[in-house]
Formats: structure tokens, C-alpha cells, sequence
């Protein structure tokens, strides 16, 4: 495998800067300027502007990659295969070579594939969305399938909007995200770019600075950007989709739609439109917490301006009525006809319009059925008596579900059974880690080369290794390598494939240039009909139970990517609360106060703030469980539900519900 993951190599004192990418799970997919001395890296920055292969990188980047060395050389890596002494969760460890350890492994897979139902016994819990296009998915993927092992459905982040956007979209392929700059209207639904697509907010700040664009956010929370809107919608958790329907409703009896558009592009929109009919301004009020005639001067102002953006993010997708929210939300500018130009239209993940395909290298000659496991249903899998179920052999690659799981204390509790045998291929220690049989040493994306494939902008980057390996580390196909050398599989044709993913001078197409993203011009729904797919709203509310009263959202924060970086922080998050919600409860500034549920109860400081609406707490995801002083490996998600949502299965963070009480 040494065609694609060759580290760097470096014989003389020297101190060389060198150009790559990052591509950690954020839409930016920055281009990177690494110092590196002697094969060691010194400092992460952004590329200067005039070479950056990524013109939304504009000569910066987040704090958290610029701290990336920090990771790469902490006392957290894990520099050497480590095989289980102590009991399970107490983190003791002895050293072991690669083959020792990866000959354990082996033996325990084959083990179970000897058995009649054995292969099903196995859960790989791939996940790498902070990794690179052939770390993410190639060996890992094919070996995986060769084996006939179960397939895990990415079911925590994406796949309720990826479903929503399939049904109403078709694959219509993003609004390119450097054309919001000539919007004159823009709509940022259910995201906070300032925090999870940094490059993002200067370029709508220019539009409305420059262009004179108006800014719509519709957020719980008042973040950085909805604190410069022209509008905010701080709507009650979860009654997205009744906002939407209010708003279709109200542009019908405004004779704001546009017929044309709606006729020649779209089905389902008479059926669409008789589903919002129950939704008045008023009604939809009552359900939002918003003022109805917001919401109309709202619904006129968004028709009435061209050209305009909807910036929809995932937030919505993490209620149980997420899926029927994005779709509706997805339907208002296909009813008002915003597309045709530059600065219109949706913007979502770009990233089906660059052009990757990597199913040559993932293909597989296995004829059999594969058991699919969701990624929510890990807890379950692990302690269920159903010996049908039941999962006996648990792989872990770029990923920590200890930190990252809803139902924490069920998954905990299934990483404790003494006959799970736990394998993690992982960069450094993380809560998972601790539960581990055996730990296997992982590059970071400087060890090994890849491709960098953006989904917030049109561009794909190859990055070479840019320091030498820490540790043995090796590289996600490299660890799939070694284990499909214990079963005979044959990888030769692999490498070569995956080689001309790095060495063609355009492996993955031409990019698309400035202005060829225009939707209804150059990009159209990809259903066979050509048309866009409109659904009618469902609106199921959470019941909103006396006993826990608040609904405790966990979004984004910028330390963190998901769970990763959580090594670095010694303390928790402090949670915001309402104003009105700490009188309520004699809570003060900086006050110690337990957080609980049926499900557990976890210590905080709180900061009272009308930054949220009142009913809602914020406490920031992505925190260990050192940070929380549980060595029991409780964290935030300890609080969280096993819930899912009807159209994809996607996890409901967001419809947990809390009580605080001061300590």
C-alpha cells in the first residue's frame, strides 16, 4: 500500500513549508501551509491566497486545526498496538507489536466466521468523516464486504437530510457557496456557520454589506451570525416544519407562488399546498413562539426579493419530525421559483457535484446478504439477550461512540461485557479507547496521502504525507490491508486503483468553474422526471412532559469537530439558560447545578443568557467524559434518548428532554 500512503521522508536537519489540505469533517475543506522540521510537524496555517487550490480558504482557518499539532504529537497518540491487562473500562494497557496484536484479531474474526451465523456477530463501525475519500471509504469498505461482514448505516448525522433531499432534490447538485455573494436575500435554516463552516459569514457579511442582501436566520439560539440578521426566528425546538407550511400558506393567499415555475418543474404541489392549509399565521404562532406578522412580512419579503439563498443546514434533521421539516423547508423557494442565477436557489452539501467515485475501489466479489446495523442501534446490539442480535466482535475506525452514541449508559454497558472482544484503530485515547481489547495505532491525515473532497465548495484536493509516521501508525487501508492478508484475500489490483486516485492529473474530474452551478441552468433534479418532488408536511409534536420541561439541545462548537480535539479540554461546557427559565428555578450566573432525566444526571455550571429562547438548554456536543469528571464514562450524551426519526432512522438529539435544579 505504499503507492498511497508513502509518509514523508526527510534525511537532512531541514525546515521546509509544504502545501495539503484538511479533511476534517467541516464543508470548507480548506487548503493548509504546514511547517515541518526534520520530518516534524511545527505549525498549521492557512495557504496564502494566490496558491490556495481552495479559493473559499481565503488565507485562513479555524483555531482548531491551527492547533492540530497539539493532536499529533500529545500525550494521547497512541503510538503502538496495545493489547487489554486490566479490567475492561480501566484503561490498562501492554505494549504490543503489529503482528501480535493484528494475529489476536485475526484469530478472534475467524473464529466466529467458522460459525453458521458467526460473520453477523460482527459490527464494523466504520465511520472516518473526518478522514480523506480513500481513507474514508475504500479497503475498509471492500474487506469488510469480502468478508461478508454486517454494514453499519451512517444514521447519527446526514442521513435524515440526505433522505429529504433525495425525495424532493433528486441529487440536484448545490447553489455553489461563493455565489451567495450576489444574493439579495438570504435564508440560513438550521446552521451555524460561524462555527461549523467558518468561511461562509464573510462572504454573506459582503453581500450585505456591499449588495445590500437582507439575512433571514432561523435558529433556537441567537448565534454570532443570527446576531447580525435582519431578521432572527427563534422558534420553539422541532416546529421547523410548521413554520414552513405558515409560510407556503400564507405566499398562496398573497398570489406570491409562481405558477409557471410550479407547473413546469414540480409534482406533488397541489397535495403540498393542501397539507399547509391548516396552518394559519396565527396557528402556526401558537406552535412556533413566533410573531405571526414576522412570519408574514417574513413569506412576502422571501418572494418578493431575487435573487435569494436558502442556506439549509442539519439542525432540523435531528428532531423525530426532521425528515417532514427539511422537505417542507426545501419546497418554499421551488414554490417561489428562486433558481436561474447566480446568488439563487439551495444550498446544501456540494459534494455530489465533484465528481469522486470511488466504487471501483470498494467493489466486491461477495454474492451473500449482509446484515445492516444502524449506527443509533449500537447499545441495543451490545446488551441484547437476543443471541440472534447479539454482537460478539465490535470494530472501531474513525470514530469514538462512547463520546459520540445517544444512550450512552447502554452502550457503555455493552462495551463492559466481559465476551465482546472491542478492536479501535485510533489516533489517540479517547473514551472508546478505554473499553478496548486491543488498540491499534492510526495516522493523522498528515502521515498519509489522500484526496481532500469538500462538501461545502466545488473543489478536490490531493495532499501528499507531510511528516514522518508517529509511532508505527498506519494508515486506515493500511490496517485493512494487514487484516485481509490473514484471510487470503487478494489486494493487488487495489492499490493500483487507488494509485491513479493520487497520480492523474485530474483523477476526479474537471472542477466546476465560478458560475457553473447555477441551478435550473447548468444543474437540475435528478429525478427521471427532471422535476422537483414536493411532499406534504407532517407535523408531530413532542409531548412536553411537566417532569423534564426543558428541551436541551447539543449543537456545534468551536473546539471540537464532532467528538474530535475532546482530548484537549479539561472542563465541561457551561450550559445556557433563559433568563426567565433560571428565575424560575433560583439559578444564578456561574451556579453548579445537576442536569438530569430518567436516563442519568450529570453536573454543569450554568450561563444565564436570553441568547436562548426560554424551554431551551444548550450545552455544546463533542465533550469527553474526562471533561465532565465521570470515570464512569459519562458525558453529555448520557442524557440523550434512544429516539429516531421515521424517514432515514436519523438520531434525535435534539428532542431530549431535561430538568435543572441548582446544587
Amino acid at each position: 500500500m505504499s503507492t498511497v500512503v508513502a509518509p514523508a521522508s526527510h534525511t537532512s536537519s531541514t525546515t521546509i513549508t509544504l502545501d495539503t489540505a484538511c479533511p476534517l469533517d467541516c464543508p470548507d475543506g480548506c487548503s493548509l501551509s504546514v511547517t515541518v522540521t526534520n520530518g516534524r510537524l511545527i505549525n498549521v496555517d492557512a495557504t496564502p491566497k494566490d496558491r490556495a487550490a481552495n479559493a473559499l480558504t481565503a488565507g485562513f482557518i479555524c483555531q482548531k486545526v491551527k492547533h492540530h499539532a497539539e493532536r499529533v504529537y500529545g500525550d494521547d497518540r497512541i503510538l503502538t498496538p496495545l493489547i487489554r491487562s486490566g479490567p475492561k473500562g480501566s484503561g490498562e494497557f501492554r505494549e504490543a507489536s503489529w503482528d501480535e496484536a493484528m494475529g489476536m484479531f485475526a484469530d478472534r474474526l475467524r473464529t466466529l466466521l467458522s460459525k453458521p451465523d458467526g460473520r453477523d456477530r460482527v459490527l464494523p463501525y466504520l465511520y472516518n468523516s473526518s478522514a480523506g475519500v480513500l481513507a474514508g471509504s475504500s479497503l475498509g469498505d471492500r474487506v469488510c464486504a469480502d468478508l461478508g461482514l454486517p454494514v453499519l448505516q451512517h444514521t447519527i448525522c446526514a442521513a435524515t437530510i440526505g433522505a429529504a433531499k433525495r425525495i424532493v432534490l433528486g441529487g440536484l447538485v448545490s447553489a455553489d457557496p461563493l455565489d451567495i455573494e450576489y444574493a439579495k436575500y438570504i435564508v440560513v435554516w438550521g446552521a451555524n456557520p460561524t462555527i461549523s463552516n467558518t468561511h461562509l459569514p464573510p462572504l454573506i457579511n459582503r453581500a450585505v454589506r456591499e449588495g445590500g442582501a437582507k439575512l433571514v436566520v432561523i435558529d433556537p439560539r441567537r448565534t454570532a451570525i443570527a446576531g447580525r440578521a435582519h431578521r432572527h426566528f427563534a422558534l420553539r425546538p422541532g416546529t421547523d416544519g410548521v413554520l414552513a407550511a405558515a409560510v407556503a400558506r400564507h405566499l398562496g393567499t398573497q398570489n406570491l407562488l409562481d405558477p409557471t415555475f410550479i407547473s413546469a418543474h414540480t409534482t406533488g404541489a397541489t397535495e403540498f399546498l393542501a397539507g399547509c392549509d391548516e396552518w394559519t399565521l396565527g396557528r402556526a404562532a401558537e406552535v412556533t413562539g413566533l410573531d405571526a406578522s414576522d412570519v408574514a412580512a417574513f413569506a412576502e419579503e422571501w418572494a418578493t426579493t431575487r435573487p435569494a439563498t436558502l442556506r439549509i443546514g442539519w439542525g432540523m434533521e435531528r428532531n423525530f419530525n426532521g425528515g417532514s421539516a427539511i422537505m417542507s423547508a426545501l419546497a418554499l423557494p421551488i414554490l417561489m421559483g428562486h433558481f436561474g442565477q447566480r446568488g439563487s436557489g439551495i444550498m446544501h452539501s456540494t459534494g455530489n457535484g465533484n465528481g469522486v467515485d470511488t466504487s471501483a475501489l470498494t467493489a466486491s466479489n461477495y454474492q451473500g446478504s449482509r446484515r445492516s446495523i444502524s449506527q443509533n442501534d449500537l447499545g441495543e446490539v451490545l446488551v441484547t439477550n437476543d443471541d440472534s442480535m447479539r454482537i460478539d466482535l465490535l470494530v472501531v475506525q474513525g470514530a469514538n461512540p462512547v463520546a459520540m452514541n445517544l444512550d450512552q449508559t447502554t452502550v457503555v454497558a455493552g462495551l463492559l461485557r466481559d465476551d465482546l472482544f472491542t478492536v479501535v484503530h485510533e489516533q489517540v485515547m479517547t473514551d472508546t479507547c478505554r473499553y478496548a481489547d486491543l488498540i491499534f495505532p492510526a495516522t493523522t491525515h498528515f502521515e498519509s496521502a489522500d484526496l481532500v473532497d469538500a462538501y461545502g465548495s466545488f473543489v478536490v484536493q490531493p495532499f501528499p504525507a507531510v511528516i514522518d509516521r508517529v509511532g508505527s501508525s498506519k494508515s486506515n487501508a493500511e490496517f485493512f490491508a494487514e487484516l485481509g492478508k490473514h484471510f487470503g484475500l487478494d489486494l493487488n489490483a487495489d492499490p493500483a486503483a487507488m494509485s491513479a486516485f493520487l497520480t492523474a492529473p485530474q483523477p476526479f474530474g474537471t472542477p466546476r468553474a465560478a458560475g457553473t452551478a447555477v441551478q435550473m441552468v447548468d444543474t437540475f433534479p435528478g429525478h427521471t422526471d427532471g422535476r422537483f418532488h414536493l411532499v406534504p408536511p407532517v407535523y408531530e409534536p413532542m409531548p412536553n412532559t411537566p417532569k423534564f420541561p426543558l428541551t436541551l439541545l447539543s449543537p456545534s462548537n468551536n473546539k471540537t469537530i464532532n467528538s474530535m480535539f475532546g482530548e484537549r479540554y479539561g472542563e465541561a461546557p457551561a450550559m445556557q439558560l433563559n433568563t426567565a427559565d433560571a428565575a424560575a428555578r433560583l439559578i444564578v450566573d456561574g451556579q453548579r447545578v445537576a442536569v438530569f432525566n430518567d436516563l442519568a444526571r450529570i453536573e454543569l455550571t450554568v450561563n444565564v443568557t436570553n441568547d436562548v429562547r426560554p424551554g431551551v438548554a444548550v450545552v455544546t456536543k463533542g465533550y469527553w467524559a474526562r471533561s465532565f469528571g465521570h470515570e464512569d464514562g459519562l458525558s453529555l450524551n448520557a442524557l440523550i434518548p434512544r429516539g429516531v426519526e421515521p424517514l432515514a432512522g436519523g438520531a434525535c438529539f435534539n428532542d431530549t428532554r431535561i430538568e435543572v435544579a441548582g446544587i
